[in-house]
């Protein structure tokens, strides 16, 4: 009898990986997908830790599988991933019916813990060493990478992958878990990361997007030389089949000029960057203990512009911080305008039990104020998306097409033509009338409509007359 999987995923790329990879394994174990949580053997949530409001909606879904348990003792429920290496044994108090606690370092045991569970085994922890609990190396090798096995159905698209290419974060942001839950700092080898590539390229995916908590922070020996994430695009760019590169999230002091020419020289690599700011307030960053000012950032920025014209910039920010003054969000609501991002990604603080913050300062903004500067934000970037997406009105793209579009999908479109998405070099999103056979390829797409958050277009078609010529131009950058 077929057993079935279902696992419910919160928070980053990274999150998504491991549930690919999670998925995998279980495929081999004789798991079959269900999207649907009664029709399940196995109930899997991989966990975030970032906010508040990410472990609520866990500890929710937990929470209404209560009776599900008791009517189904052979059901296996499992928590996995940052919420599990934060809370740990707090799990089981709050949700005494889950059988399996598993941190992200310990993802490559789920197959073999949920076996266990059906043997009969209860309240199984799996977790990482804490940070202060013995040397680094001891830590880091508590907190194991695990990539060896893939699964397309599990991505977004098959043509498009993640591959990890470093664990961990030594930065300790005063707000942020990460580091926790996550470990030390590790970057894989890079041989073990262009053989991943150079398998996931072999079945049909056209991008890959590499991941790291502050991925241009990557650094390996190997092969008796330094490796540095713009020699890691250079390898990765002659494996055939692939025709696109991107990486996340970057760390701004580690924004060098070596990786910027890799940008601007290595025609598969994006020149889309993500950087996130956090704050425009100097104040506000050294409570942070973010690591730079905000002239060092601007400097930052003005390398990017001057070496790869035209590249994408992407922020982060979180407002209302401990001790956050109106003048701090003005200075932030200032870089903003200035900087013209392609997009942010805008949060209001939530304090984490465990962070220096939390211990440190006080979370003295009022919520309706946080809301309110959220709110603000959010209009001054969408304003400055919607102005500049406006000058690429009647210019063509070449775009990977990823699939329906989530209208699409919402309409449940069914027929020969429907509404396709995908995103240009630059990771700008693009929607347009299309044919299921056209996934997966890219494909010259004209632009006739935008808004702040989509370019709406139709394919470059070509027609045979006398001659073979086609309608529309040449393919741009965006």
């Amino acid at each position: 009898m077929t057993k079935r999987l279902y696992i419910e995923t919160v928070g980053c790329q990274m999150n998504l990986l491991d549930s690919e990879l999670v998925v995998a394994s279980l495929r081999k174990a004789g798991y079959e997908l269900t999207d649907v949580p009664a029709k399940a053997d196995v109930i899997l949530f991989n966990t975030c830790s970032v906010r508040q409001h990410a472990e609520d909606k866990i500890y929710s879904a937990l929470g209404r599988l209560k009776h599900a348990k008791r009517d189904n003792p052979a059901k296996v429920i499992g928590v996995l991933g940052c919420m599990a290496q934060k809370d740990q044994r707090l799990i089981f108090e709050r949700a005494p019916f889950v059988d399996l606690v598993v941190g992200p370092g310990q993802i490559h045991q789920t197959a073999e813990l949920i076996a266990r569970a059906q043997a009969g085994a209860v309240e199984q922890l799996e977790v990482s060493l804490d940070r202060a609990a013995g040397a680094r190396a001891e830590v880091q090798q508590s907190f194991e990478s695990y990539d060896p096995l893939r699964d397309p159905q599990m991505r977004p698209s098959p043509y498009q992958a993640y591959v990890r290419i470093m664990i961990g974060c030594d930065k300790f942001c005063t707000y942020c878990i990460v580091p926790s839950v996550r470990g030390p700092e590790q970057s894989r080898p890079p041989e073990a990361i262009v053989a991943e590539s150079r398998q996931l390229a072999g079945e049909g995916c056209r991008e890959i997007v590499l991941l790291g908590q502050t991925v241009n922070s990557y650094r390996r020996e190997s092969g008796g030389r330094t490796w540095r994430l713009s020699d890691l695009l250079a390898a990765l760019s002659e494996i055939e089949g692939l025709d696109r590169l991107k990486f996340v999230t970057n760390y701004p002091r580690d924004m060098s000029d070596d990786l910027l020419a890799a940008v601007r020289d290595l025609p598969k690599v994006s020149p889309y960057l993500h950087v996130p700011a956090q704050s425009g307030s100097n104040a506000v960053l050294k409570r942070m203990k973010r690591g730079y000012t905000v002239e060092q950032y601007r400097e930052m920025l003005g390398r990017i512009r001057a070496t790869v014209p035209g590249a994408a910039v992407t922020s982060d920010f979180i407002v209302g911080f401990c001790g956050e003054t109106e003048e701090d969000f003005a200075e932030t609501v200032d870089l903003v305008r200035e900087s013209r991002f392609k997009n942010s990604f805008i949060f209001k603080y939530s304090e984490r039990p465990g962070v220096k913050a939390a211990q440190l300062y006080a979370d003295d903004v009022p919520e309706e104020v946080k809301r309110r500067r959220n709110n603000d934000l959010l209009a001054i970037q969408n304003a400055i998306s919607y102005e500049d997406h406006q000058p690429l009105i009647g210019r063509t793209f070449d775009v990977l097409v990823e699939g329906p579009s989530k209208t699409s999908q919402k309409r449940g479109e069914d027929g020969p033509v429907l509404q396709l998405a995908g995103r240009t070099h630059c990771d700008r999103i693009v929607v347009f009338p299309g044919t299921r056979r056209q996934i997966g390829q890219i494909l010259p797409v004209t632009i006739h409509e935008a808004n702040a958050f989509t370019l709406f277009g139709s394919v470059v078609t070509t027609h045979v007359g006398p001659e073979l010529y086609t309608i529309g131009g040449m393919a741009a950058l965006a």
